[in-house]
């Protein structure tokens, strides 16, 4: 039996490795950024995390068809979707309002369904309370989410275009759950955040 050469398997050794890794980014787990401080103080900006993009069921290529489902999302999850507004872009919310609930926003307070919403990870830091009228950010709706739709907002809710501006995202738009924190690092000399490294997402 005739032997490989070296510079052969090294060739189907990488070609292995790229298909697989494609795979698992497909399928499995994929690698972010977070360019904004939309969610601060849960995450900040130059943090790098990993999303599951398998639990809420993997989106065959070239389709809206999902497959492997093993749960929708839930309020609370952190989650990765499509900006419906840019669809080049990938956009990183908490989900506060599933499928037939109902949100109202009154003076910075949340109301699911008639009761308020307590998130201990949300920050209002501006005293500011902006009528409705002029803009959806302290006081908005009532509304109802929609079928398979989810209503998210970030964490930090002064300084978060999301629900309140462009509406619901839409399930099949969801790409995953964020669960952990692998690199941080806010851009300047000597700033690695050692201790956000392999912290869960919450």
């Amino acid at each position: 039996m005739k032997k490989k050469s070296v510079i052969r398997e090294w060739v189907e050794a990488i070609v292995i490795a790229v298909v697989l890794a494609l795979i698992i980014r497909a399928f499995v787990v994929q690698a972010f950024k977070i360019p904004s401080g939309s969610m601060e103080k849960t995450l900040l900006v130059g943090d790098h995390i990993l999303v599951n993009k398998f639990i809420y069921g993997t989106k065959i290529p070239f389709t809206s068809t999902k497959i492997l489902s093993f749960k929708k999302p839930q309020k609370g999850d952190i989650i990765v979707f499509v900006f419906p507004e840019d669809r080049k872009k990938d956009f990183i919310k908490r989900v506060v309002g599933v499928e037939g609930d109902r949100v109202e926003i009154i003076d910075k307070k949340v109301y699911i369904n008639g009761s308020p919403n307590y998130c201990p990870f949300a920050v209002n830091d501006d005293e500011t309370i902006i009528p409705g009228g002029i803009q959806p950010r302290d006081n908005y709706g009532p509304v109802v989410v929609p079928r398979d739709s989810l209503f998210v907002m970030g964490d930090n809710r002064d300084h978060s275009y999301d629900s309140r501006y462009w509406g619901f995202v839409k399930l099949e738009e969801v790409k995953g759950n964020a669960f952990i924190i692998y690199w941080s690092w806010n851009g300047l000399e000597s700033s690695l955040r050692w201790k956000r490294i392999g912290s869960l997402i919450h």
